[in-house]
């Protein structure tokens, strides 16, 4: 069986993986751009704090996924908890360090100017710090998708869903006819979901980024 005819009898199958792959990647980057904003947030006009918060997220990335995932397994079980839980994690550098810079970068004229009409701190945050961060920001967001699409994959050790239960089963029978097929699929439906969500976010830029920020 060629790798057409592979996809034409599996195509059901392989439609499900990829919108549990994409559905797992999406989540936790919802939750690790909460939560990277706010660490941003909290640590972007203390020089001590942002780099401790910087250094703490780097650290985390330096941790092989597989190790991650393996020590995960004990304390939340098998599945999607240590999946979502380390995912969420490895998602966290790009973003805190953009939300970091992003804030950090933002005209201090334009916020005493902010001040000055009598804005206060949370609104001066609201209304003119973070969409003027938003580019960076948005771009760390980019950045860790990317990231986590190909991470994800390694979620099937502790079985978790997505196309790297595809890529783990061919490996795991390579000399079977349909081992290099699965192993194929997953790869390539991996770097289709990373292309689509990367597309997203351009069309995300262009919706939310002013053409005068752009430039």
């Amino acid at each position: 069986m060629n790798f057409w005819e592979y996809l034409g009898n599996r195509h059901q199958q392989l439609l499900t993986d990829a919108y549990q792959h994409a559905s797992v990647v999406f989540q936790c980057m919802v939750v690790a751009t909460a939560i990277g904003v706010l660490i941003g947030v909290a640590t972007y006009r203390s020089e001590w704090g942002g780099n401790l918060a910087t250094l703490a997220t780097s650290t985390i990335l330096t941790i092989p996924s597989l190790a991650m995932i393996g020590l995960l397994i004990p304390l939340v079980g098998l599945g999607v908890p240590p999946t979502v839980i380390a995912l969420t994690l490895y998602g966290l550098l790009p973003i805190v360090r953009n939300a970091i810079v992003g804030l950090r970068g933002v005209d201090p004229t334009l916020v005493d100017a902010a001040t000055g009409i009598g804005m206060s701190r949370a609104k001066r945050l609201v209304r003119i710090e973070l969409p003027l961060a938003w580019p960076p920001i948005l771009t760390g967001i980019r950045v860790s998708t990317q990231m986590l699409m190909g991470i994800a994959a390694i979620a099937a050790y502790a079985s978790g869903p997505g196309l790297g239960n595809l890529i783990f089963r061919g490996l795991a029978s390579l000399g079977s006819k349909n081992a290099l097929n699965q192993v194929l699929a997953g790869t390539v439906g991996i770097i289709i979901l990373a292309l689509l969500f990367d597309a997203a976010y351009v069309l995300i830029g262009r919706l939310t980024i002013s053409k005068g920020i752009r430039a």
